[in-house]
């Protein structure tokens, strides 16, 4: 373990303070972590769709694991900075396996989501926490400090179905329940992505035990609100990699004029 590497798993950790939010703008190669950092973030997140659509494939592990991570070693190794790598559901590893390749990436965090990508639908609970338990304990044999940000995908499926305005509400309770299994199974950070709604949102940081992570949708309440719930950090997840992608796309269209 590189004393670089311990040095960024502490860093990003630190940055993790209810009410002053860390802002994770997400990168895709090494071009965009560059440009990340030179404009004075802090810490460079990658984001699993950009990194697997820069690499020809779709989002949600349809990428080779072993060609997403090297990506987030390229990305790591371009930067500075922490990078904390989205690795999606794990790629079907075992928490020995997943953390040995997250450290040889040079990752000081990682984001871990409950969605099982190949059966469909949410993990159990239970098991998911069970399974971040045994991601936190091989990293702690390692003497590793990685920071896990375990993201909730309670709200996935509604919000993409269009569900209206206060049914998120309704959710809070299964997510507040797997939040805090997931934070007592070692888990730094809990992500409930897609959670939008002020209220919802306001229920949700009150009840769960720990730092909080939001997803900045257009929707979503600007970085001073959600500072002022007590969120911890902030990030931009697929939505930076879809602007540029729409604006290159425009500007294909205008060389025609």
């Amino acid at each position: 373990m590189t004393t670089e590497l311990q040095t960024h798993c502490d860093q990003l950790r630190a940055l993790h303070r209810p009410g002053d939010p860390l802002l994770l703008p997400n990168a895709w190669d090494v071009a965009t972590a560059k440009a990340v950092v030179a404009a004075g973030f802090p810490v460079v997140a990658t984001t699993s769709g950009g990194v697997a659509a820069s690499l020809g494939y779709e989002d949600h592990e349809r990428a080779p694991a072993g060609e997403m991570f090297a990506a987030a070693a390229r990305i790591a190794r371009g930067v500075e900075a922490p990078v904390t790598v989205d690795a999606e559901a794990g790629y079907g590893m075992e928490p020995a396996e997943l953390v040995a390749a997250l450290r040889a990436a040079g990752a000081a965090g990682c984001n871990l989501e409950d969605t099982d990508h190949a059966a469909g639908g949410l993990r159990d609970a239970g098991r998911q926490a069970d399974w971040l338990a045994a991601v936190r304990q091989a990293a702690a044999q390692d003497g590793y400090r990685l920071v896990i940000n375990a993201r909730i995908d309670t709200f996935v499926g509604p919000f993409l179905a269009g569900s209206g305005p206060g049914a998120q509400q309704e959710l809070v309770a299964d997510a507040v329940r797997r939040a805090n299994a997931y934070l007592a199974a070692g888990a730094d950070c809990v992500f409930p992505i897609v959670l939008c709604e002020t209220e919802a949102l306001r229920r949700f940081i009150a009840e769960v035990d720990g730092p909080v992570n939001v997803l900045r949708l257009p929707q979503t309440p600007p970085p001073a609100e959600l500072a002022a719930l007590g969120v911890a950090r902030v990030s931009w997840g697929f939505l930076l990699h879809s602007g540029a992608m729409a604006h290159y796309t425009d500007q294909l269209a205008a060389l025609r004029r």
